[in-house]
């Protein structure tokens, strides 16, 4: 049973309060594009699928990179003969798992965290396991599954320097909810000190499950047509950029241009909706611009080229040999490298990148990726790796096998699950 405190007995209280108003807030949050219209009732609890009979792993991640890192687990509990359900809170990441979660897995949208809905949404699922990844500590959810006694585990668990400054000015509210959770497995050693610290009980260094996860899958004849399409021209990638990135790879790509006439520059950018806006800065710029939202192509013509939809980063990762990862020259905690790392890229990056820093440490260190302050440096930096093929080849494959030597925290992570394993089974006899 939680231990409840004065704030955590406020927070269901407010939150029971203000339960009837979620329908409205989830319909605002449609009009801006921030929820799926189809779906919308699953935010209310109210399940968009049937339980399957048997033994059912509920693994809650938040958005698209917590979803995809609990792949590999997915994966391995469907080989020991569980059901997954793995839920988020963002249509991105709906849209990603859809193409990815392997069969006998099921996606749900999380419900909102009011105590109406995550009962409605447990009494349909009745999981035997859940595990929450990273640091989703949703009071109502935590305080409900330990209700029915559920086992209750926090995977890939990591808590940033920041977030362990803001939690300590509230001691026993984040003691309380720590102390719901029956074991966590922390990303790294720092990670489990600061859990320790706040108050969890149970903590052990499993490692990162995004370091498991499988390269991002391709549709093959897509990549035969794009190879054909950018040939022998020099190309990188400015991947998942956010506002005030896209206007940097802009001025590289000029600077560039007057030692690689023909090289595009491929634009991801974070937010897909932001697509349309990149391309009018890029042609109000001057520069041949195509958007692959809208049909375009990258021709022999096409200078930047913003591809701005969906799933398909693993398509632009294989056909460029460098790749920027974006977030991480705004202040804003940086992008996970491991995917292009893992395809055969050399990773470029910006000093903020608090959120991965274990990775881009470990890549800096095996000189697999540079670290890039302005635009200016990242300019030459690409050059001197699109003029020197052999330091590029080399280079790449330093960060492939970075990442590589730190695998393993899947099999970490099951090991220390065994106990409730073997518990299920004796209950199945």
């Amino acid at each position: 049973m939680i231990r409840k405190n004065a704030l955590l007995r406020a927070y269901g209280s407010a939150t029971a309060m203000f339960a009837p108003l979620g329908p409205a807030v989830l319909n605002w949050r449609k009009r801006r594009g921030k929820e799926d219209a189809r779906r919308l009732r699953e935010r209310l609890g109210i399940a968009g699928a049937p339980r399957p009979q048997g033994p059912l792993a509920w693994l809650h991640g938040a958005s698209v990179g917590e979803g995809l890192a609990l792949l590999p687990l997915v994966e391995k509990l469907r080989a020991r003969g569980f059901h997954v359900l793995v839920t988020t809170g963002t249509v991105s990441s709906a849209q990603v798992l859809a193409g990815r979660l392997p069969g006998g897995a099921i996606h749900q949208y999380i419900p909102l965290d009011a105590a109406r809905y995550m009962r409605r949404f447990l009494d349909h699922w009745r999981p035997d396991l859940v595990m929450l990844a990273e640091s989703e500590l949703w009071p109502n959810l935590i305080m409900e599954v330990k209700l029915r006694n559920l086992p209750l585990v926090l995977v890939n668990a990591r808590l940033s320097e920041r977030s362990f400054q803001r939690w300590q000015r509230l001691p026993g509210f984040i003691s309380a909810l720590l102390g719901g959770i029956d074991l966590c497995l922390a990303q790294s050693r720092d990670d489990a000190a600061r859990l320790m610290m706040l108050g969890a009980p149970r903590v052990q260094v499993a490692g990162n499950l995004k370091f498991d996860v499988p390269a991002p899958p391709v549709n093959a004849d897509k990549l035969a047509d794009l190879s054909a399409m950018v040939g022998p021209r020099p190309v990188w990638v400015a991947a998942s950029t956010h506002a005030g990135e896209e206007e940097i790879a802009l001025s590289v790509h000029r600077h560039l241009l007057k030692k690689f006439p023909n090289l595009l520059t491929i634009i991801v950018p974070r937010h897909a909706q932001r697509g349309a806006d990149i391309a009018t800065l890029a042609i109000a710029n001057g520069l041949a611009t195509g958007l692959r939202s809208r049909g375009d192509q990258p021709g022999s013509f096409t200078g930047v080229y913003i591809a701005d939809t969906m799933g398909e980063l693993g398509l632009f990762y294989r056909v460029a040999s460098i790749v920027y990862l974006g977030k991480s020259m705004v202040a804003q905690g940086g992008q996970n490298p491991i995917e292009p790392a893992k395809l055969g890229a050399a990773i470029l990056h910006g000093p903020h990148v608090a959120n991965f820093q274990e990775v881009y440490r470990t890549l800096d260190d095996a000189r697999g990726a540079i670290e890039v302050g302005d635009a200016d440096t990242l300019a030459r930096t690409l050059s001197l790796l699109l003029s020197d093929t052999a330091l590029l080849r080399k280079t790449a494959r330093a960060a492939a096998e970075a990442v590589d030597g730190l695998g393993g925290a899947t099999s970490n992570t099951l090991s220390a699950l065994e106990p409730w394993f073997m518990h299920l089974r004796l209950e199945q006899r």
